[in-house]
């Protein structure tokens, strides 16, 4: 299994103006292929007998043409130009089987990083040797054993990172699932989870709590005068700050996704539509502070790590509607309305508690499912499990 450990770096100023260097190249590299890569694919359309344009073709037209043309990418690693080119090859790839969206190019400041393979680096205690440069300090020791497959060299507002991908066989040292059955997760801008056992896990809300901060630094970058040593200053700042909001978020979402796939088997969640969310000019902030598709990553490979499984519920599933006791489900619920009376049965219901529990409920009879749909049968096996196409949504199991 390919795990990447990212490590905090402590380099020198020469240490630090090489990364930059080698960034650089990387970003020019990576933007000269794509630019090509452009012109070629419109020459082919008007003449089809021309070969169609591959990041190898690339990759030897820079070799031939960069000491002549681009002598300063000699001053740094090979890796950083060549794997640049092959990064842009794997978003075509991505691109044409729909993926992701068509490559873009880079842009310096935001897209300050660099790869090198396993063969031109090493590690050894806390410390990497990069090539052409020597052994720079690392903030701790690689986690994981195995074999190294690569390193990329990245920027966060003021600080280098390195990220070390290992393929390692063994996860020994993870604890397995407890058997602790099925749990439903309903996420919310309110409260960031609600677990159908009656939890609630309160979000940080950085962005929220530091917005007013965010704001003035904001207003200090703009004020300044383009080009000038201060305005360098003050982005540095306000970099730094969008950096602190993103590891306050990264850290709590790290946290809930461990505690879940620890404790439970099975996690049910729904399909939420963020893209849909994020039209939505009042709720938009808070679902992006909250950080629903990051929780759903982190979620379903830390429950493939454990052994765990995660359950995907359609979008449409009324869970906040439907009462978990009787099963009636109304027809309109405001998302105004956090507390509902089943006018059924007379069942007084927490919205987000309700929505877990059916969500819970689906997730133990979807896996016991007797039509024979995939992902139904040995629950190691699938990762994600997919919602049933036969079943009704709306019927009950008895």
């Amino acid at each position: 299994m390919l795990i990447a450990h990212k490590i905090g770096l402590d380099p020198t100023n020469k240490q630090a103006t090489y990364f930059a260097r080698a960034s650089g190249v990387a970003r020019f590299a990576y933007n000269w292929a794509l630019a090509e890569w452009k012109r070629l694919y419109e020459e082919c359309k008007r003449d089809p007998d021309k070969s169609k344009p591959s990041q190898m073709s690339l990759r030897r037209h820079l070799n031939a043409i960069k000491r002549e043309h681009f002598p300063w990418m000699l001053e740094v690693t090979k890796n950083a130009p060549q794997m640049a080119i092959m990064h842009l090859g794997v978003a075509f790839k991505n691109f044409f089987a729909g993926r992701a969206r068509f490559p873009q190019f880079r842009k310096k400041g935001v897209h300050d990083r660099f790869s090198i393979s396993n063969d031109q680096f090493s590690v050894k205690d806390n410390r990497i040797r990069i090539p052409g440069l020597g052994w720079v300090r690392m903030h701790e020791r690689v986690r994981f054993a195995g074999k190294i497959m690569s390193g990329t060299v990245s920027r966060v507002a003021d600080r280098w990172f390195v990220s070390i991908t290992v393929d390692t066989p063994d996860l020994s040292h993870l604890p397995k699932a407890e058997n602790q059955g099925a749990v439903g997760v309903d996420l919310g801008v309110s409260s960031l989870a609600t677990l159908s056992t009656g939890e609630k896990v309160e979000g940080p809300k950085a962005h929220k709590r530091l917005l007013k901060r965010l704001r003035r630094l904001s207003r200090s970058v703009s004020r300044k005068k383009h080009g000038s040593c201060n305005r360098e200053k003050a982005k540095r700042k306000l970099s730094r700050l969008h950096a602190r909001i993103s590891y306050i978020r990264n850290d709590a979402l790290h946290k809930v996704t461990t505690d879940l796939t620890t404790r439970f088997h099975t996690v049910c969640i729904e399909d939420l539509n963020v893209t849909g969310m994020m039209r939505n000019r009042h709720v938009a902030r808070s679902v992006a502070d909250m950080g629903f598709f990051e929780f759903r990553r982190l979620l379903e490979y830390k429950a493939h790590m454990r052994g765990g499984m995660i359950v995907v519920v359609d979008r449409f599933f009324p869970s906040s509607k439907r009462c978990s006791a009787c099963g009636h489900t109304v027809e309109n619920l405001p998302l105004s309305v956090r507390e509902w009376t089943c006018p059924l049965c007379g069942a007084r219901h927490d919205r987000d508690v309700n929505a877990a529990i059916n969500l819970r409920d689906y997730a133990v009879s979807s896996t016991v499912s007797a039509c024979g749909e995939e992902g139904s049968g040995c629950v190691s096996n699938h990762t994600v499990k997919p919602v049933s196409a036969k079943q009704e949504v709306g019927s009950k199991s008895v």
